[in-house]
């Protein structure tokens, strides 16, 4: 449903990106994205569609994120470039274009912005309701709803002022109240809205979910449960604050807890926060953040390619990418380089050494690649990793075999002073 409902969309975004891409002649021409008579005409030529219906479909590429907009430039989203191998890029570019349904269809004349606004803000409930009733709902039902909601959301506005209070100046004779402005054109409004993004469907003095607006209001429920469970409570803070807090937890504790932290806040930002944690010198952040990025999937995988060229980095995104790409876990370590699996190796001890146990710190030493301790030294000493003197400090301490402990030793010293 979700391919069928944006393959309009779809098609003119394809024909931009091959008309239009760098070097072309550009699509738009008043700085926001909006396509210039001229290229609506050419694009309904060559698409066999109307001016309007080229319109119609970019706006609604805009909106699902097939076509991204930056400044006064448009280019391919990462939607579009994952659109014929990855269902789920299909169903986040669905949803984005419901979650703006209140823009994709132009909003009723004569009545006031405030009125509007409320509409909006109490259709999830009435969606909520849609969802939970599985069948079709009388209008009439709908509009006892909305204008229950709309009234709770006014009365919550309402501010109640404590202690003393001036007298009040004598009253005035009362003219007649304004009328609310009346909820049923709104409603007709916003149902016709989502009718026309594919979530419901709606005539006959009844709305009706599709199956996909069905999905899509489970989802957003279930992500309200999600984060309302937070586990550890690092639901409001930062990325770096939040991994530091899932640094003691069990894996799976973990794992409930990224998901609740980024159902609060949108993919993008939160994908760009935990890359930015990532770049830190705590080493243990940088792979907690690869793994809260596990649980984004799909979304983060644009932003995942795009740091392969930080050497910091490249290491946890080949694995991320590897295991994204479906390749087991287990064997994912197989797409590093030697240096780049050593320069993992000396990434992960560091985060040992800075916040677990000696013991561990030993176990970590089997882990090496190379088949013995001088071929690893010799390694290690030649990946040029910040925090190689360190690492090898803390084994040379933590080893109990005194002869290893000391090779290691002289291979610290002499990282430390530059010999050989």
């Amino acid at each position: 449903m979700a391919r069928s409902g944006l393959a309009g969309a779809a098609r003119v975004a394809r024909w931009a990106d091959s008309a239009l891409g760098p070097g072309r002649e550009g699509a738009t021409a008043d700085g926001k994205a909006t396509l210039s008579d001229a290229t609506a005409e050419r694009a309904a030529r060559e698409l066999g569609l109307s001016p309007a219906q080229v319109r119609a479909d970019w706006d609604t590429a805009r909106l699902a994120g097939l076509v991204e907009v930056h400044g006064d430039n448009a280019r391919p989203g990462w939607r579009l470039r994952a659109w014929n191998r990855d269902d789920s890029a299909v169903l986040r570019g669905w949803v984005a274009l419901f979650d703006a349904w209140s823009l994709a269809y132009p909003e009723p004349e004569d009545h006031e912005p405030a009125a509007v606004a409320e509409v909006v803000s109490a259709m999830p409930q009435v969606l909520s309701f849609l969802q939970l009733s599985a069948g079709p709902v009388p209008v009439e039902q709908l509009l006892d709803l909305l204008q229950q909601r709309v009234t709770e959301l006014r009365t919550e506005r309402c501010e109640v002022v404590y202690g003393p209070q001036p007298e009040p100046a004598r009253p005035r004779p009362a003219g007649p109240a304004a009328p609310d402005a009346p909820l049923a054109p709104l409603l007709d409004w916003a149902l016709r809205a989502l009718a026309s993004v594919g979530a419901l469907t709606y005539g006959h003095g009844q709305a009706t979910l599709t199956p996909l607006g069905s999905w899509a209001v489970w989802v957003k429920l279930e992500q309200i449960c999600v984060a309302a469970q937070s586990p550890a409570g690092n639901i409001e803070q930062s990325a770096e604050d939040m991994l530091r807090g899932c640094a003691q937890l069990r894996p799976n504790a973990a794992r409930a807890e990224y998901r609740a932290w980024l159902a609060a806040r949108p993919v993008g930002s939160a994908v760009t926060e935990l890359l930015e944690a990532a770049r830190g010198e705590d080493a243990l952040l940088r792979g907690l953040a690869f793994e809260a990025l596990r649980v984004v999937g799909a979304p983060a995988e644009p932003d995942v390619r795009a740091v392969l060229d930080e050497p910091t980095l490249r290491p946890y995104a080949l694995l991320w990418l590897a295991e994204h790409d479906g390749i087991d876990p287990e064997d994912a370590h197989e797409v590093l380089t030697r240096e780049e699996a050593t320069w993992l190796w000396v990434d992960t001890a560091a985060a040992v050494a800075d916040h677990g146990e000696s013991s561990m710190l030993v176990r970590h030493l089997e882990s090496a690649v190379q088949p013995t301790v001088p071929a690893l030294l010799d390694e290690v000493r030649a990946v040029g990793h910040p925090r190689t003197v360190q690492v090898l400090v803390a084994l040379a301490a933590a080893h109990p075999d005194p002869a290893l402990a000391k090779a290691v030793r002289r291979a610290a010293f002499q990282v430390h002073t530059g010999g050989s």
